[in-house]
């Protein structure tokens, strides 16, 4: 498909001012030049027009808000000025699989002073002796070359880094938090069985202090009651003689 064509779809009933980001991979290009893209595009942060068979970036529209550019299997061999000229904001430009091959050709993204990342991965120019600490010296404002900066820690990918501390969040919250919950219904559980048990006994010893304090009661009436009841004998007995001795006088 044609560049023109892939673009005029990519649009989707939107207007050149509304994009933000342009994907035309795989595309072609009838003379190696960019097409279909114009100043229009005054909004574009992204643009990937990898495998598309550029020779040329001359005809690159101003795109004043561009910060990505993916440019890789493509056979650009020079003419990277123009960049500096169109795109002034770039932070990420991947060259990749092109036909680099000399240091001064690179020399001419020196006036991209927002570029933090540059890829020229399979490029013949990383063929050179002292190829990363040239191409570091030249372009200073550069911290990641192929995915590695000067002391070859590699580049972060901010959008994987995000998707797995999302992830870790997710796995991390959801077994501590059922681990939390059965452990206090155990707890809960256990809690209560004690509970109830210890309860329950409380309950027993109750009725039985009180069944013994009510036979103590009993054992003290019957005390008393067999007290009375002897005295009342005694009594009944002593009158008794009372009465034989009258009956005596008589």
């Amino acid at each position: 498909m044609e560049m023109k064509k892939r673009i005029s779809l990519e649009l989707r009933n939107r207007t050149p001012a509304e994009v933000a980001e342009l994907v035309v991979d795989n595309c072609r290009s009838s003379d190696g030049e960019v097409e279909g893209l114009t100043d229009d595009f005054k909004e574009l942060e992204f643009l990937s027009m990898v495998n598309v068979g550029l020779t040329s970036l001359a005809k690159l529209p101003s795109l004043p808000k561009l910060r990505k550019l993916e440019l890789s299997d493509n056979n650009i061999s020079g003419g990277l000025e123009t960049l500096s000229e169109k795109c002034p904001n770039l932070t990420y430009l991947n060259l990749s699989g092109n036909k680099i091959k000399e240091l001064s050709t690179v020399e001419a993204l020196q006036n991209l002073k927002n570029l933090k990342s540059l890829d020229l991965f399979n490029c013949e120019i990383t063929t050179l002796e002292e190829y990363r600490e040239s191409i570091f010296e030249l372009l200073p404002q550069v911290v990641y070359l192929d995915g590695f900066d000067a002391e070859d820690n590699e580049a972060p990918d901010s959008e994987a880094d995000d998707d797995d501390e999302d992830e870790d969040g997710e796995e991390g919250t959801g077994p501590l938090g059922d681990y939390d919950d059965e452990d206090d219904d155990d707890e809960g559980s256990e809690g209560g069985e004690v509970g109830l048990s210890y309860l329950t006994k409380e309950g027993i010893q109750d009725e039985d202090e009180d069944d013994d304090y009510v036979e103590e009661e009993e054992e003290e009436a019957g005390e008393e009651g067999a007290g009375v009841h002897g005295e009342k004998r005694k009594r009944a007995a002593e009158d008794e003689g009372e009465d034989d001795d009258d009956d005596d006088d008589d």
